[in-house]
């Protein structure tokens, strides 16, 4: 059982930078893809990022591309998504999320976080 934790939420101004962390326990994160989901409100839960297990592969969706970057650290049990340029459509509920998969995606996922709010003023 892996229980996922997030901080590093928060207000901040558009064009601003915000990182978001996640801590793992409970059990290792080799084998797990790790990735980041958000939920604006009134809005369904979208895949943000995604790496997998080794750090070779990553996925971003196509709004973020270029802004946020997502990594992880396998001995710390740690996973971050380095936000930069952050955009009034960015505020939302970020979720950290694990699945055991070979690749970068974490598409229905094994483990959720409890969530961070992130909230970009204009």
């Amino acid at each position: 059982q892996v229980q996922l934790v997030e901080s590093g939420g928060g207000l901040v101004q558009a064009g601003g930078s915000l990182r978001l962390s996640c801590a793992a326990s409970g059990g290792t994160l080799s084998y797990y893809a790790m990735g980041w989901f958000r939920q604006a409100p009134g809005k369904e839960r979208e895949s943000v990022a995604a790496i997998s297990w080794s750090g070779g592969s990553t996925y971003y969706t196509g709004s973020v591309k270029g802004r946020f970057a997502i990594s992880r650290d396998n001995v710390k049990k740690m996973v971050f998504l380095q936000m930069n340029s952050l955009k009034p459509e960015d505020t939302a509920v970020y979720y950290c999320a694990a699945k055991r998969s070979a690749y970068a995606s974490v598409g229905s996922p094994d483990y959720w976080g409890q969530g961070t709010q992130v909230t970009v003023s204009s």
